[in-house]
């Protein structure tokens, strides 16, 4: 029996993820969340995904202050959001006890609808977040991610949504996150759920290679209860489709919304006036948009992939790319391609062409992939790609979450003194360093704001103005004036330079490197009144020395954590294999190793750095 369509708003989640690399601020939101909130949608998306990890990231906003914001102003429509199940809204597996905590925290601020899915249909994943959305009173909605492979077959669909059901789902969503549901396979789909399991069913469609109307239509058909669309001005591309065609195209029908075009254009005009303003493209379908059919590559990583490229100037390599990640989703068991395994498989594929030797560097999440960390692939891995990748590690056959240890206490006792709350804890739990970060800005926000450069006078020449920035000529020199010297230093060809200020002389003799001043600033000392140190630098051949360069542009890490020692220092003797550092790069962690042995005889960026495609990260004096 027919039934009217309801609709799911994703504009303030997946859409600008989708189209704005999620960079729509909570500021944006306020404006238009009443109207939203009066159309009369079934609910509204406003939370998860990336969301929560570019606010802290890229905005310096608080996630959850959004949630807790948009929750005032919506009274009449329930808010939604995306949760990768045992990922929560990270990149990786995280512990029980943190899981159980966000969900009930989520549902705390503000979130009625829990959209839950595993990139690899692996159902353990999601028993823990159903398990305690539901008890902290969320709807349950569990997904079924939609691919196509010789192994995600219909009868691999309906087993998976028939024992999501038995484990509490309140209804199904069929996830199709790269536009690859064509509308009789999506009629085929839902007709065969509908027909099984008594439950509502939701179709989760990107617009990507144009399919998407056409498959919410068949669907509409076949029984499907709820779809998802996005304000026109965040639609199509990589997107959804337009609420404003969906609407009308089901008006007069069995189907009909019920939704007004007026009330929907007049949110439209807002969200195009922000478009404009922020200087966002509207959503188009491209020629490598339209082979989604061979690379499968879903709605916000094809804009990924290309910000990547751009930023490491490799962007024609696109095409070889495209071609690439097929390839390496095969050998990696035929995984959907959504977050994580998205970005798993697209890392991999961008280092398989850019370094010229397939499998040459495997970020540490694609070797934990095929260890088992994520869960189970719905085939088979390459053997020789799994042997490659682990040595003599151990495949893992649990759930992998029984291996990981509760946290929670850890964290709160890590937190002590910077987080203001527990949903801090959680924030810290997910994003430690990116966290630290955030709550520093957070508490001093002038500390991120390039000051105005006031010159008492004119710069010498070849030295940087901000040397010489700043100080009236009466005034004392600081020991940070005195660092930030030394750190410049390394920007010019200067031969020599004394600095003295209240008591404290500093002869830097040569152009010190960066990594050099460092040894110089350990010395300097505030209580010791009377220093004169000069710094030579050591006459090495350049033949004898090896630059590791960045194969990606990323984020420098000395250590694999905050609180945990540098890989390397200065002087460290190292062996062919070992990790220098940490680059993370389209939200995965990537160990750079050396591939000679020698000595660290300069690290050339500071930790928390960005890095550029082809920088150099260390220069190592070959072992003789």
């Amino acid at each position: 029996m027919a039934q009217k369509v309801k609709i799911t708003d994703t504009t303030l989640r997946d859409a600008h993820q989708s189209l704005w690399a999620t960079r729509m601020r909570t500021e944006d939101m306020l404006p238009i969340a009443e109207k939203l909130d009066s159309i009369g949608y079934h609910s509204l998306e406003v939370w998860g995904g990336a969301t929560f990890d570019v606010a802290i990231r890229y905005l310096n906003e608080d996630p959850w202050v959004r949630l807790r914001e948009l929750k005032k102003i919506c009274k009449n429509t329930k808010l939604q959001m995306l949760l990768r199940g045992q990922n929560i809204v990270g990149y990786g597996n995280y512990p029980d006890d943190v899981v159980e905590a966000f969900c009930h925290k989520a549902v705390e601020n503000g979130v009625d609808i829990m959209r839950i899915f595993d990139a690899l249909n692996d159902i353990r994943n999601l028993a823990m977040p159903i398990k305690a959305s539901k008890a902290a009173g969320a709807h349950i909605q569990a997904v079924v991610c939609y691919t196509v492979s010789p192994v995600h077959t219909l009868e691999h669909y309906l087993e998976t949504a028939e024992k999501l059901t038995e484990m509490g789902a309140d209804s199904i969503c069929i996830k199709d996150m790269a536009g690859l549901l064509a509308p009789y396979k999506a009629y085929e789909l839902v007709k065969a759920i509908k027909e099984k399991l008594d439950i509502p069913v939701q179709v989760h469609c990107h617009y990507v290679g144009g399919l998407a109307v056409g498959s919410y239509l068949k669907a509409a058909e076949a029984g499907a209860d709820i779809i998802d669309t996005a304000s026109v001005p965040l639609a199509f591309g990589s997107s959804q489709p337009p609420v404003e065609t969906v609407v009308r195209a089901l008006k007069d029908t069995p189907y009909d919304t019920g939704l007004s075009l007026k009330q929907l254009f007049e949110a439209s005009q807002y969200f195009e006036e922000l478009r404009k303003r922020l200087g966002f493209e509207r959503g188009v379908t491209r020629i490598n948009d339209m082979r989604v059919f061979e690379h499968q590559v879903p709605g916000g990583m094809i804009s990924n992939l290309v910000t990547q490229l751009e930023e490491q100037k490799s962007l024609h390599r696109l095409n070889e790319v495209l071609e690439e990640i097929p390839r390496v989703r095969k050998e990696l068991g035929y995984p959907p391609l959504v977050t994580p395994t998205s970005q798993i498989v697209g890392i991999q594929a961008v280092l398989n062409v850019l370094l010229g030797e397939r499998y040459k560097l495997i970020p540490e999440e694609v070797r934990g992939y095929i260890q088992g960390t994520y869960g189970r692939p719905a085939a088979p891995i390459d053997e020789q790609v799994m042997k490659k990748a682990l040595g003599d590690r151990e495949l893992i056959a649990c759930r992998p979450a029984d291996l990981l240890e509760p946290k929670m206490d850890k964290m709160r006792e890590e937190c002590k003194g910077i987080a203001e709350s527990e949903e801090d804890v959680l924030t810290y739990a997910m994003f430690p360093q990116v966290a630290r970060r955030f709550f520093d800005y957070r508490k001093n926000p002038e500390k991120f704001v390039v000051p105005e450069i006031k010159t008492a006078k004119p710069a010498a020449k070849g030295v940087p103005k901000t040397i010489q920035e700043s100080k009236e000529e009466d005034e004392p020199m600081k020991l940070q004036d005195i660092k930030e010297i030394i750190k410049l230093l390394g920007e010019t060809d200067i031969a020599e330079l004394t600095v003295e200020s209240d008591g404290m002389k500093v002869a830097i003799k040569k152009a010190v490197a960066v990594s050099q001043a460092t040894l110089l600033m350990e010395h300097l000392s505030v209580e010791a009144p009377q220093k004169e140190l000069s710094v030579p630098v050591e006459a090495v051949d350049p033949g004898e020395l090896v630059e590791v360069a960045s194969p990606m542009v990323g984020t420098f890490y000395k250590a694999p954590s905050p609180d945990a020692a540098p890989y390397v220092k200065l002087g460290d003797k190292v062996e062919a294999g070992q990790i220098l550092c940490i680059l993370e790069a389209m939200k995965l962690f990537n160990e750079i190793k050396t591939e000679v042995a020698g000595e660290i005889y300069e690290i050339c960026v500071e930790n928390e750095q960005p890095v550029e495609y082809g920088q150099v990260l260390f220069k190592l004096r070959k072992a003789k």
